[in-house]
């Protein structure tokens, strides 16, 4: 009899249902960053797998995440409304808490990719990186205690950098392979949670890493298996706030996820 594996990521983003809109999640520390709270990507994968569960449509579209709190290892709870059941769309709304106190609020649009008959058009191209098998990985060998996402990512780039040795580049864009260390093939849940797994652009600049206060990411096609490649960059700083711009490209070269947040430096 075959054995099914089940993966970290979908351990830890299972949802235990009290009503038609009333959820329990039980956040843990195995996706923690620097800050020692977990991360912001992981906590709006969690409230879009709720989201999903509710919705008429199977895929994730667009979600909209307002970070308000730094959210903690233990339960929390997630309240869903529906905003809006329509025939191509359906609209839907989460509230997560912790402590009494709301920690996250999301919102996403629905569709099923099945029924997705549009024109199709792309004007960009798949970052030029060698095979993920000519290329190291940038952390093999350095200890980051207490940054326990970083063990359940793996990633694959042309050169180190310049951050991880004391010698930021200047220049806060970077392109890497990118998936999850335990083998799980991305799917359009884990992408709000890929999609802000890299260490932040600006440490290029000096920086230490940065709060998320917004993302939003719009999901354009289910991923193939294998290998992500990503395309991360920070255009613009002021005022201590910067955005941070990721695409996403599957192993089949098709574009599979745009994000954009909006963070402060620390």
């Amino acid at each position: 009899m075959r054995q099914t594996i089940e993966h970290d990521f979908d351990q830890d983003t299972r949802l235990n249902w009290a009503s038609e809109a009333s959820c329990t999640a039980q956040l843990t520390d195995r996706w923690n960053t620097t800050s020692g709270n977990p991360n912001g990507g992981y906590l709006m994968a969690v409230g879009v797998r709720a989201l999903q569960e509710r919705s008429a449509h199977p895929d994730p579209l667009v979600a909209s995440a307002f970070f308000l709190r730094p959210g903690s290892p233990g339960p929390a709870e997630i309240q869903v409304e529906s905003a809006r059941e329509g025939r191509r769309t359906s609209t839907r709304e989460a509230r997560m808490c912790q402590g009494g106190q709301e920690i996250l609020r999301i919102v996403a649009t629905f569709t099923d990719f099945d029924q997705a008959d549009g024109r199709s058009l792309s004007l960009t191209e798949t970052p030029d990186l060698p095979s993920p098998d000519d290329l190291s990985d940038p952390l093999a060998g350095i200890e980051l205690p207490g940054i326990s996402v970083a063990d359940r990512v793996e990633y694959r780039t042309a050169q180190p950098p310049g951050w991880l040795h004391g010698q930021p580049s200047g220049d806060p864009s970077m392109t890497f392979w990118m998936r999850f260390a335990d083998g799980r093939e991305p799917d359009l849940v884990s992408l709000p949670f890929l999609a802000d797994a890299a260490y932040p652009a600006i440490m290029e600049l000096g920086e230490m890493p940065s709060a998320t206060l917004e993302l939003t990411i719009h999901l354009r096609d289910r991923p193939a298996p294998g290998w992500l490649a990503c395309q991360i960059n920070t255009r613009h700083v002021a005022g201590g706030f910067h955005e941070e711009d990721c695409d996403i490209w599957d192993s089949r070269g098709v574009l599979v996820a745009q994000s954009r947040q909006l963070a402060l430096i620390s």
